[in-house]
């Protein structure tokens, strides 16, 4: 009998072709061999000219597939900028940076400079005054410095966008313009991504030249080790759901993704009253807060973290079991993105979609960029909670450790007192001890479960009304010449509603003006609060949608007359949030 072993031989750091001094320092770091974005990048960005466009997830270690080239090339003989990097968030730049040091610690004179949003600018603007090789930066900051004239970008030889999808999703096409535009055309231009959207194609194509590309696996298609997730509930019923789902998720490290900083606030809140480890990130933390719960969440002192799309940018943690969507976004993309922090590092991971019946076609859409199935879910009732809490209350017990020593003060009383009670008597008290407290918790919850039957999700629609009774149709004199667009309408709406979890159905934005659909529940409350405020310096005008109105008129129509103020010069804005 013939026995054949077979063996991958994988690259090492030293057949890449890279310095000794960057592979020491790679090494030192405990670096063994390259992953597999960076054994196809390095090589090829050290022997080639040409630009580079990679599809990789985070995590997958492109920092590095980029850089350690990077910093391999720059001739720190001469004091000016001669590669940037630009990614969407404050905290992936201060990761960069600080891998970047890292990498470089040996190539003596290279010299490494971060400029971001939210700190000092004079002190960035000094560090760029006395010569930076390498400058990573945020769009919002890098404009600033470039129209103060202090950062210059017409001599680079590389520019790297990373995570170039994430800068568009947080709206900084006109940045990237700006920005790229200023840059020479004789360059090295990298773009590193876990998606390809549209916008993103004609970056591409306007500012890269005969760019190679690296697939690990297939454009905006989800990790392997990802499993989706879905459990289909009315609208009053996604906080209760979420209960049910971490409930039977003892174990879950998980980020819990909210539309809106409102909602954020709402749903952190109610999660730690009702007992659960969580706190929450969103835009009105200060930096030492956010810095403090993230801490913390590391630590896993948290054990949900609840987050908005914008608050999570550049958090980098291989270890979560799960991510929950309390809301899907507003993007498919943005679903991608978040279901990619899960399943790292060979784990497993379970990305979970929390929906309404109006919501599965955007199940579909995801299904066909994902490549992979959702699967439906039953949202959990009291006996399968009851049965969850006791396999993991007897797996505690089982593997709990026994200090005998600290024990033998209290066994005897305890002994005693027990002695009367059979084994079975006895695990049977214990057994109904931790279930009564389960299902008196639960007791009289019912079925929160929805048909999952596609539906439609819109309603039809008849001389520009909905069909659907449990929507009202709204017209608003804003559109595309307002620079109005889908994202934009729906944060006008969460932001006056104060974050609460409405339904919004079909947006039509047309020139001029637009039409949407809201729970008809908000309609009136919504009026009242959108109704005489500014968007862009056009004040403006809301009003249930009485007839179908013809494209191409500019003017707002109303039943009986003309601009009225509902509110009376008064602000009706509530102090409060609804729980």
């Amino acid at each position: 009998m013939v026995i054949c072993l077979f063996f991958i031989l994988r690259m090492t750091f030293e057949e890449t072709g890279l310095r000794p001094e960057i592979v020491s320092a790679v090494t030192d770091l405990g670096f063994e061999n390259p992953t597999p974005v960076q054994e196809k990048s390095i090589p090829f960005l050290l022997n080639s000219d040409q630009d580079l466009i990679a599809f990789a997830q985070t995590g997958t270690g492109k920092t590095a597939a980029f850089g350690l080239p990077i910093l391999n090339e720059v001739d720190t003989a001469f004091n000016v900028t001669q590669a940037f990097v630009l990614c969407p968030t404050r905290e992936l730049c201060l990761q960069i940076s600080k891998d970047f040091e890292s990498f470089a610690k040996n190539r003596k004179g290279l010299k490494i400079a971060s400029v971001y949003g939210g700190e000092n600018i004079e002190r960035q603007i000094k560090a760029l005054r006395k010569g930076a090789h390498v400058v990573v930066g945020t769009p919002g900051r890098v404009k600033d410095l470039i129209n103060r004239g202090v950062m210059h970008i017409d001599e680079i030889e590389w520019l790297v966008l990373d995570e170039a999808d994430e800068m568009l999703s947080m709206g900084f096409k006109e940045d990237l313009d700006m920005i790229l535009s200023g840059t020479p055309q004789e360059k090295r231009s990298l773009l590193f991504s876990a998606t390809m959207p549209k916008e993103l194609v004609r970056i591409a194509n306007t500012y890269m030249h005969n760019p190679y590309e690296i697939n690990l696996g297939t454009k905006n298609k989800s990790s392997e080790n990802v499993e989706h997730h879905y459990y289909c509930v009315r609208n009053k019923d996604r906080y209760n759901a979420l209960k049910r789902v971490l409930d039977v998720s003892e174990d879950a490290y998980a980020i819990v993704f909210c539309r809106t900083r409102y909602e954020t606030k709402d749903v952190a809140d109610l999660l730690i009253q009702d007992g659960y480890m969580a706190d929450a990130i969103h835009g009105d933390l200060s930096q030492a807060q956010r810095e403090q719960v993230l801490k913390r969440f590391r630590n896993k002192a948290i054990q949900f973290l609840v987050a908005t799309d914008v608050a999570a940018r550049g958090l980098d943690i291989d270890s979560l079991t799960h991510v929950i969507n309390f809301n899907l976004p507003d993007q498919t993309e943005t679903y991608i993105h978040r279901s990619g922090r899960t399943g790292r590092a060979n784990k497993f991971g379970i990305s979970i979609a929390i929906i309404t019946d109006r919501e599965v076609r955007r199940i579909k859409e995801i299904e066909k960029i994902i490549g992979k199935p959702m699967i439906l879910k039953e949202v959990p009732d009291a006996k399968m909670i009851g049965h969850k809490k006791l396999e993991y209350f007897i797996d505690k017990v089982c593997n709990a450790t026994v200090d005998e020593k600290s024990l033998a003060e209290y066994l005897p009383s305890v002994s005693e007192k027990l002695e009367q009670f059979s084994k079975e008597e006895l695990v049977e008290k214990i057994v109904s001890l931790e279930l009564a407290n389960i299902l008196d918790y639960y007791k009289g919850s019912k079925d929160i479960n929805v048909s999952a039957n596609d539906r439609g999700g819109r309603g039809e629609r008849r001389n520009g009304r909905s069909t659907n009774e449990n929507f009202s149709r709204l017209f608003i004199n804003l559109g595309k010449e307002q620079g109005l667009n889908a994202q934009r309408l729906m944060g006008l709406v969460n932001e006056n509603l104060h974050g609460k979890s409405v339904e919004i159905g079909r947006i039509d934005i047309m020139k001029s003006f637009s039409f949407f659909e809201i729970d008809k529940n908000f309609d009136k409350q919504l009026i009242d609060q959108m109704d005489g405020e500014y968007f862009e310096g056009k004040r403006i005008g809301l009003e249930v949608s009485k007839e179908k109105r013809s494209g191409g008129g500019g003017g707002r129509r109303r039943n009986g007359g003309g601009g009225r103020d509902r509110r009376g010069g008064g602000d009706r804005r509530g102090g409060g949030r609804r729980r």
